[in-house]
């Protein structure tokens, strides 16, 4: 699989795989479009060109290793960004799972024009008091598997999880705005997927976002934080209909 160098400092690995209309597949915390999203990227290659870039600092991307700035999000989707740019692509849908759907709201928020559509599961937009204890939990790293820390050359998993909780904690301190402001610049139709029981990601969170946006839909599923996972019948239905609605523009 290919690299490609950005001017923003990254080198990001990526897939490129399957014809079509161009879709950009984000994956989440400690992953990459493999193995986040490869049952996703599977099925949608079948009807679009799927490109699942790993993002920088995880797997085979760099720079190592990988940083929290309390901007992080939205230094993320300027390597999204810039990596559709590198790769001529003017227009595409874009598709994210957790952190990668909250890079995917930035993105759309951002350059509105460049997206048919935005889908986004395990992400809200919003980081307000309510997911503070939850991030807290996080530390100390002894959830994290050895093959996470090899994949993605974490040679200090406690110091790796404190500078996310961190930037997460300064993220609501200072109002809990990671996309929530963009919101009503997505023009496109949006559609964000939550679990019952992620609670991470509170409901009301997520309602909050999709009202804000000209053209958001939200549906909720019985489970918990990797909706294609442990929904993935269902989930291929919804997104199925979603991208088919807005190719027809319906």
């Amino acid at each position: 699989m290919p690299f490609v160098d950005l001017p923003t400092g990254a080198r990001l690995f990526y897939e490129d795989v399957g014809q079509g209309e161009p879709l950009i597949a984000i994956h989440g915390f400690l992953g990459s479009g493999r193995v986040d999203l490869g049952n996703v990227i599977d099925w949608l290659s079948q009807d679009y060109r799927v490109l699942a870039p790993t993002i920088r600092g995880y797997g085979e991307s760099e720079p190592k290793p990988r940083d929290y700035p309390p901007d992080f999000y939205h230094r993320d989707g300027r390597d999204v960004l810039a990596f559709m740019d590198a790769l001529n692509i003017d227009r595409a849908h874009i598709l994210g799972f957790s952190d990668g759907g909250e890079i995917s709201l930035v993105c759309a928020g951002t350059q509105p024009e460049r997206f048919q559509s935005v889908t986004a599961w395990g992400a809200v937009g919003y980081f307000g008091p309510a997911m503070r204890p939850f991030a807290q939990r996080m530390y100390p790293a002894d959830w994290m598997t050895e093959d996470e820390k090899q994949r993605n050359g974490i040679t200090d998993p406690n110091g790796l999880v404190l500078g996310w909780i961190n930037a997460v904690k300064q993220m609501i301190d200072s109002g809990g705005d990671v996309s929530l402001s963009l919101a009503p610049n997505i023009a496109c139709p949006l559609l964000l997927m939550l679990g019952r029981e992620d609670h991470l990601n509170p409901e009301a969170y997520g309602r909050n976002f999709v009202e804000r946006a000209p053209n958001g839909r939200m549906v909720m599923f019985d489970c918990a934080h990797p909706i294609h996972q442990q929904r993935w019948d269902e989930f291929q239905q919804v997104v199925g209909d979603f991208l088919r609605s807005a190719e027809a523009g319906v």
